[in-house]
């Protein structure tokens, strides 16, 4: 015999008579709002987007470079890809930098004589153990954060030159465009009380030795000995003030 049985399904969403005076005495939960799917809209085309400032900015050194044909028609997003170009370049020479990079004397000529032409190096021979290497290299660590352009290494004494004599250490030279600048032999150079602003005094009384990275490869010697002097002074203003609170508190 057949099974007549059946359940009817009405059109989702839809509701009878009966269910909505159900549903207005409470006796039935709120009717589910009907499905409605949202709008349609198309992915967005990068060819389409406003070519102005904001778009150069989102753009990397990869993509600025392959640029260089398709803007000739518009003067001043070319000239503004240039300066963006060349924002970049600099911001990634300052990212190799920061800090005192050790080195071994098989890495000396390419990273120290090798150097990029635009970048003065900081050449420290040192030996573990010494107390006045030691005061000096955290010296050149404070400056190397400082002085991010300009390139800080560190190299074992005897690796570098083999005998040499402990009594000249630290010995400090520093190189640009592949020549010998200058060169410092022990802590005499430095003065008794050696800081990083006396270091960064002694190292830029010839040349702009430090860099910032902010000034371009033309930073000023002059500027540079004016903010260390700058530096200095507060530091010595605030080490007084802080001896003469603290004996006012006695």
């Amino acid at each position: 015999m057949a099974d007549y049985h059946f359940v009817y399904k009405d059109v989702e969403g839809a509701s009878t008579q009966w269910d909505d005076i159900q549903r207005k005495l409470g006796n039935l939960p709120a009717k589910p709002p009907a499905f409605k799917p949202a709008p349609f809209e198309p992915a967005p085309d990068p060819d389409s987007a406003p070519k102005d400032e904001s778009w150069i900015d989102k753009k990397t050194e990869e993509e600025l470079e392959d640029l260089e044909d398709d803007l000739d028609d518009d003067r001043f997003l070319e000239d503004y890809r240039k300066k963006r170009l060349a924002e970049l370049r600099e911001a990634a020479k300052i990212a190799k930098y920061g800090s005192v990079i050790p080195i071994s004397g098989s890495d000396y000529v390419r990273e120290v004589s090798q150097a990029p032409q635009d970048v003065w190096v900081v050449v420290v021979l040192y030996k573990e153990g010494f107390p006045e290497c030691e005061l000096l290299l955290q010296c050149l660590e404070e400056l190397a954060v400082k002085y991010p352009a300009t390139k800080f290494v560190k190299i074992i004494s005897t690796d570098c030159i083999p005998n040499f004599p402990d009594h000249s250490l630290p010995f400090l030279l520093v190189y640009n465009n592949g020549a010998k600048k200058a060169e410092y032999v022990g802590m005499r150079s430095f003065g008794k009380r050696c800081t990083p602003e006396g270091v960064a005094l002694v190292l830029c009384q010839s040349d702009p030795v430090l860099n910032d990275g902010q000034s371009g490869s033309n930073t000023s010697r002059q500027s540079v000995l004016e903010g260390v002097r700058r530096r200095f002074i507060e530091k010595v203003v605030t080490e007084h003030e802080d001896r003469d609170d603290g004996s006012d508190s006695d």
